[in-house]
């Protein structure tokens, strides 16, 4: 009896004939199974885990297990160093130079420096100028606007340009100098006395659309928030007071320029990129050739006044002749030499201020380019400095802790240590940053050697076209005045 119970035990809770029941529903009986193995597994997750490794977590059928799936923030989910193919919103910026250059094909914008306006009355005024912007950039709130800025005004801009962008190995474009004479006498000087100082404010406004046209060729200079405000903001801007020469700000700027020049005597980089090394002898050798350039060019301006004035007094003496001259025809021949000269003398003052206005303002400029170009070389060697001073910190942090570790002064090690991993992140630092600006450098230097050949060219078939008009226009006068000399009888 016994064995029969032992033999039937194992076959209990089996139905034979349900396997071969083709009537049953077999979705039901599908339902059935699963629901009896999930009773089965929850069984057997309370008496013994370890017996069962199909029992590890995974994803159930249970409602009980979906259920909190939907509610779990991802970030939850996710772990913060996983590798996301999408970017997050934080990483969105305004659009890279790249980009900028890539649209800007069909982008333009023209800066225009048109009237000037002065403020107020004696020391207290001073000039503003009205800036006139056209363009179609996106990026600003509309095509056309109009503002009024004061000289100061430019160079707060350019000081916010430098400090942010120097840094990076950018080329700013200089800011006109200022003049303290001429200010003053643009200060002192009455409404009906305005023409002594009118040559004064016009190479001003002209100096300053040029800082402005500059400023904005630059793919990211032109889209900068504070150009952009510069440009847009129909308001007055804050006072720039560190642009004052005898503020506090300037005098220390005086004193930080005297140990930017100390140091760029003192202390030579031992260049390894060639590279760099033709260009600043191509920066020093082309630096001197246009300031040599630029000295002949003035010669030349102030011998073109020199001929405007001996013209003038030849004119005059001229005409005197031709009132006490009682042959007539020499008579009226002496009055139209008279009128030629004059007409002559106009011609000689418009082609004077044609060479100081097209060739030696752009030497000018330029060679304050140039000056700039090498503040940006120097910014360089100034992160090359930085970066060799924590190399030489590091070895002295490490031979230091060597000393201690040979001393068994531990606690001196482990503070040694802290301070090598921190000089070790710093070198690091300071080589990308050297990596970083040598690699800027050699970009901003590709964009302005290109912009400097296009702009020469431009400006040489200008000067050339406007001396060709003058001398044009000098043979019509002499031609004009053959007839009457030869009428002389």
């Amino acid at each position: 009896m016994s064995d029969n119970n032992s033999s039937e035990s194992p076959f209990q809770n089996v139905d034979i004939s349900e396997k071969d029941d083709d009537s049953d529903d077999l979705f039901s009986s599908a339902i059935d199974d699963i629901s009896t193995s999930h009773q089965q597994q929850q069984n057997n997750r309370q008496t013994s885990e370890k017996e069962s490794p199909d029992y590890l977590p995974k994803l159930q059928l249970s409602a009980q297990n979906r259920a909190p799936l939907p509610s779990t923030p991802l970030d939850e989910v996710i772990p913060d160093n996983a590798n996301i193919l999408s970017s997050p919103p934080v990483q969105k910026k305004q659009p890279t130079a790249e980009e900028i250059e890539k649209k800007g094909k069909d982008q333009f914008i023209e800066i225009r420096v048109t009237d000037t306006v002065k403020v107020g009355d004696g020391m207290g005024s001073y000039v503003a100028y009205k800036v006139e912007t056209n363009t179609n950039i996106s990026i600003f709130k509309k095509n056309k606007f109009t503002v009024l800025r004061r000289f100061s005004d430019f160079l707060g801009l350019h000081d916010k340009l430098v400090e942010k962008y120097l840094r990076s190995g950018r080329i700013i474009p200089p800011a006109p100098e200022k003049n303290m004479l001429g200010t003053t006498k643009v200060k002192m000087s009455a409404q009906n006395e305005q023409g002594s100082s009118a040559e004064f404010l016009e190479r001003r406004r002209a100096s300053l659309e040029r800082y402005l046209s500059r400023t904005s060729a630059h793919p990211v200079l032109k889209v900068d928030p504070d150009f952009r405000e510069f440009l847009e903001a129909d308001m007055e801007l804050p006072k720039a007071t560190n642009t004052s020469a005898l503020s506090g700000a300037g005098v220390m700027r005086l004193f930080n320029k005297v140990g930017e020049t100390v140091n760029k005597m003192t202390y030579k980089m031992d260049e390894n990129d060639p590279w760099f090394e033709e260009k600043v002898l191509q920066i020093e050798n082309l630096d001197m050739q246009l300031r040599k350039l630029h000295l002949s060019v003035e010669a030349l301006v102030i011998g073109r006044k020199d001929l405007v004035m001996l013209t003038a007094s030849f004119a005059k003496s001229a005409a005197m002749l031709s009132n006490c001259e009682e042959h007539t025809s020499l008579s009226r021949a002496l009055s139209q030499l008279a009128e030629v000269e004059e007409k002559v003398e106009a011609l000689h003052n418009e082609q004077a201020n044609t060479d100081f206005s097209i060739l030696c303002e752009l030497l000018k400029d330029y060679i304050a380019l140039l000056g700039a170009i090498k503040e940006v070389f120097h910014e360089r060697v100034k992160v090359f400095q930085n970066w060799q001073h924590s190399l030489l910190m590091l070895n002295k942090k490490r031979e230091y802790k060597a000393k201690m570790d040979l001393a068994n002064r531990a606690d001196k090690g482990n503070v040694a240590s802290g301070e090598i991993a921190d000089w070790e992140a710093k070198v690091v630092r300071c080589q990308d940053e050297f990596e970083s600006i040598s690699k800027m450098i050699k970009k901003e230097m590709e964009q302005f050697e290109v912009s400097r050949v296009k702009e020469f060219k431009e400006v040489i078939i200008n000067y050339l076209e406007s001396h060709m008009n003058h001398q044009t226009q000098l043979i019509k006068y002499w031609e004009t005045f053959l007839p009457e000399a030869k009428a002389i009888a």
